[in-house]
């Protein structure tokens, strides 16, 4: 008896975008064709346009996977708690994703997940007495420094260990005469009495107890 030919598993539209975002977490976005993905699915790449029309709809859906990991707050929460644990968790899933901030900042995202994680705060700010202006400048400044932050962190040129060694290596560029601040600043991190290193949580402290004094104050612009 002929041996049965084992059949492959039909292609669809979740299994090229789940394709497609391993391959952009290996090698980035950039790497990301249709050619190369057909090759990945072993497919034909011209196979990959019944379930998405070409590479703006893969980045949408791209977009969409990556939201779906993000954690919205629940309408009625404890606001601050809330907004500190949506800021958190989006830096986390984003340095697991390299390439996903910049298409979240660069492209306007549209779909139900975005829509539902966005709709999710601005509801969480709003039954917590934000204006309908302050909510919209609070998540965006919120974001805004999120996604910033963790740009920084993907780009930066040192790791943490390295602070030190270089701000001793830097140290005869700015001397105490000409940049007073920048070398007492050195030299607190090259003494151990500072790593150097920024904090999420603190900026955020910071942005989230400015946002309340503004809401406390019914400030509407």
């Amino acid at each position: 008896m002929a041996a049965k030919v084992k059949k492959r598993p039909p292609l669809s539209t979740d299994k090229v975008l789940r394709t497609a975002l391993r391959m952009a977490d290996k090698k980035g976005i950039e790497a990301l064709s249709m050619r190369n993905l057909g090759q990945a699915l072993k497919v034909e790449a011209m196979s990959i346009y019944n379930h998405v029309s070409g590479k703006e709809q893969l980045l949408d859906g791209l977009v969409e996977l990556v939201v779906a990991e993000l954690e919205p707050p629940t309408v009625g929460a404890e606001w601050r708690g809330a907004m500190r644990a949506r800021a958190i968790t989006a830096h986390r899933v984003l340095m697991q994703h390299p390439w996903a901030t910049m298409l979240l900042v660069s492209r306007i995202n549209v779909g139900p997940n975005m829509l539902r994680y966005i709709d999710r705060t601005v509801g969480c700010l709003r039954e917590a007495g934000f204006s309908w202006a302050m909510a919209d400048h609070a998540w965006n400044t919120l974001d805004a420094f999120t996604y910033g932050f963790t740009l920084q962190r993907l780009n930066f040129p040192l790791e943490p260990q390295q602070y030190a060694p270089a701000a001793q290596q830097f140290l005869p560029l700015i001397p105490v005469e000409q940049y007073p601040y920048m070398n007492g600043l050195s030299q607190e991190v090259i003494a151990g009495r500072h790593d150097g290193l920024q904090s999420l949580e603190l900026g955020l402290e910071i942005l989230l107890h400015g946002l309340d004094l503004l809401r406390d104050r019914g400030a509407a612009r």
